[in-house]
């Protein structure tokens, strides 16, 4: 059965899931880069980055687990990109160069219209104007019966958790305090929206948390 679920999402021990001042010096916010050492050594974000083999174990299996069974993915706007308001021209393409790591259909929640971007890989981008509902029952139609997962950043994720909308959830906790930025959870009720904390293993790196609802 097809989910929509949020993986391989890590946030600091302060709760914090990216920096503030995001920016293109910044994506992940000032020091949100900081957050993801346990990924960037793995073996999974080497070969992502088209590098040499990376490490193997607990963090590597996450990070592929995180990737199994995804038909579509769910992004918020600044999670493509630092560009703000309507969009003066097309030359932005991402973060991630011709070749981004989705390989699937992206649909992308912005307020300003966007002509859909194919790139190499298999992914394209589709812009989103008509709200979050909307872009899953896209997501959920290109997914041909896979997984949807919520990308991020954080705003996203917490629109998906209020509507009610997320099944699932992998958490990597990071051991850092970043102090400010975008928290994850600040007001939402977690029990109260059926969740339950089913599997947690540890690495030295980061901590993984698992999360189901129901």
């Amino acid at each position: 059965m097809s989910k929509v679920k949020v993986a391989a999402f890590t946030v600091s021990l302060d709760g914090f899931g990216a920096g503030p001042r995001q920016n293109l010096q910044h994506p992940l916010g000032v020091r949100g880069e900081e957050l993801h050492a346990w990924f960037v050594d793995t073996d999974v974000f080497k070969k992502m980055n088209e590098q040499s083999e990376g490490a193997h174990g607990i963090d590597n299996d996450f990070a592929a687990q995180s990737r199994d069974n995804v038909g579509a993915w769910i992004l918020g706007r600044n999670m493509f990109g630092p560009v703000r308001g309507p969009w003066k021209d097309e030359s932005w393409k991402g973060w991630w160069g011709e070749n981004p790591p989705y390989h699937t259909p992206v649909f992308v929640l912005t307020h300003h219209a966007r002509a859909p971007l194919t790139m190499d890989g298999g992914t394209t981008f589709y812009f989103v104007t008509d709200g979050i509902e909307s872009a899953l029952q896209k997501a959920k139609a290109a997914a041909k019966g896979k997984d949807v997962r919520i990308g991020g950043g954080v705003a996203t994720i917490r629109q998906y958790l209020t509507a009610g909308q997320i099944d699932e959830i992998h958490l990597a906790m990071s051991p850092i305090f970043l102090g400010e930025g975008e928290h994850l959870f600040a007001g939402l009720n977690l029990h109260a929206l059926g969740f339950t904390s089913i599997k947690t293993v540890a690495s030295e790196k980061a901590t993984h948390v698992l999360i189901k609802k129901g």
